[in-house]
């Protein structure tokens, strides 16, 4: 089941312009989701990073990954209503930038959860190449 962002934000806090991903096209509720977000030219953080060489900023790729485990996370019963916060991000390798005209598939797989805590493994894509891994500590209120 695909959801849409109006979906999404049945999930998880975040609104325009903050919410980075357009659909959710693969869940499973605890464990792992998959993301899409379609990258464009009219996107606000464009107009300044940078002008006449748009590239997508990698702590947004970050947000955009952490969003994704946070619909995984949030869709459990047991957090329904609740926010997921960074607790951390280890590991964050970027290689490959991300432009308009790109679309990222954001994998997010739920390695560790217990109580308030969380821990993901993360993976961006564009076409089928890696463009950021990290690991991402989610904490729950």
């Amino acid at each position: 089941m695909e959801y849409n962002s109006s979906e999404i934000q049945k999930i998880i806090p975040h609104r325009f312009p903050m919410l980075l991903i357009d659909k959710i096209v693969e869940l499973q509720e605890g464990e792992m989701a998959v993301g899409i977000k379609n990258v464009t030219i009219n996107e606000q953080f464009f107009q300044g990073h940078f002008p006449g060489n748009p590239v997508m900023p990698g702590v947004l790729i970050i947000e955009a990954l952490a969003q994704t485990g946070a619909v995984a996370i949030l869709s459990l019963d047991k957090f329904k209503n609740k926010t997921v916060y960074f607790g951390g991000i280890k590991s964050a390798k970027f290689k490959k930038k991300v432009c308009p005209g790109d679309t990222l598939k954001l994998f997010v797989k739920i390695t560790k959860l217990k109580a308030n805590f969380g821990i993901g493994s993360a993976t961006a894509y564009v076409d089928d190449e890696i463009a950021v891994e990290a690991e991402l500590i989610f904490a729950v209120e």
